[in-house]
């Protein structure tokens, strides 16, 4: 799929959502269900990225291990080796990392800077809508009406 993660972030909200890491798990999961997202990025205050902090963080770090949400610093308990794709990146791309990585969201960035995150959801509405394009252009050119002329 050639669409390029540049255009999916164009889609979607420019706002980053990310906290510190000072910042406590309660306050990572109150951001999460207010945007109904799944993840945060875990930043200093010049932006740079030190973790991702994700719902599956949330069960097995946080209510496993019965660490107080309140109490717990996403320093603590964030995932710190963070895959990431560039914007160039296309769909397929991503799909082979969250694949083959077992993550279900990938920031994106451009060298040292964040530009958003893009989730398995994300990824697979594309994959959708590229497959229903498809699927469209396959049935109007099996119905003649491609704009060519039958018999000609």
């Amino acid at each position: 799929m050639a669409e390029s993660i540049r255009s999916l972030l164009r889609e979607r909200p420019a706002a980053l959502h990310a906290l510190g890491p000072d910042s406590t798990v309660a306050d990572a999961v109150g951001l999460m269900n207010r945007n109904n997202i799944g993840a945060v990025l875990v930043m200093t205050p010049d932006e740079a990225l030190l973790g991702v902090f994700t719902e599956r963080d949330v069960l097995r770090r946080v209510l496993g291990e019965r660490l107080d949400p309140a109490a717990t610093p996403l320093e603590s308990v964030m995932t710190r080796k963070v895959f990431w794709i560039p914007p160039t990146a296309s769909v397929d791309e991503a799909m082979t990392v969250v694949s083959e990585r077992n993550v279900r969201h990938l920031p994106v960035m451009d060298q040292e800077r964040v530009l958003g995150m893009i989730s398995v959801r994300d990824l697979t509405a594309a994959v959708v809508r590229e497959r229903d394009l498809q699927v469209a252009e396959l049935t109007s050119y099996m119905h003649g009406s491609y704009g060519g002329h039958v018999g000609s």
